[in-house]
């Protein structure tokens, strides 16, 4: 085995200097978030500017201010895409509407040809209801 009073190379950075640091106590565990309501006016308070604040409280503090932030966000994006969404889509059926109805009228008509042509073929001596006679 090799001696461990051995001297590492130079591009390995070595502890010079042995630092005492105050006990802290543990960083609390990361509460479960709960829907928060929406702040009221009258019911927010703000800190006064020469607040000490703990880096606990501030990350808390920070927490609770992204969670409404998100919340607010997450309902008017909502309802902005809904919105949206409902406008694009009626743009469509507006658009598809007159289409559709050319379409289905070039197939009826298609349709009633057919019916007429193969019942003309089936009947040679038939008229047509209105009364003309068809060339041959």
């Amino acid at each position: 085995m090799a001696s461990t009073l051995r001297t590492p190379p130079r591009f390995v950075p070595t502890l010079t200097t042995v630092l005492e640091m105050p006990a802290e106590p543990a960083p609390p565990e990361p509460a479960v978030v709960e829907p928060v309501p929406p702040a009221q006016p009258e019911s927010a308070m703000a800190l006064p500017p020469a607040a000490q604040l703990s880096q606990a409280e501030i990350v808390s503090l920070e927490e609770q201010l992204l969670h409404r932030v998100l919340q607010r966000v997450d309902l008017s994006l909502e309802e902005r895409l809904s919105d949206t969404v409902s406008a694009a889509i009626q743009h469509q059926l507006d658009a598809m509407v007159p289409r559709l109805r050319n379409e289905i009228e070039a197939v009826l008509r298609a349709l009633v040809i057919e019916a007429m042509a193969a019942e003309l073929s089936e009947n040679p001596g038939s008229t047509p209801a209105s009364g003309a006679h068809i060339l041959s």
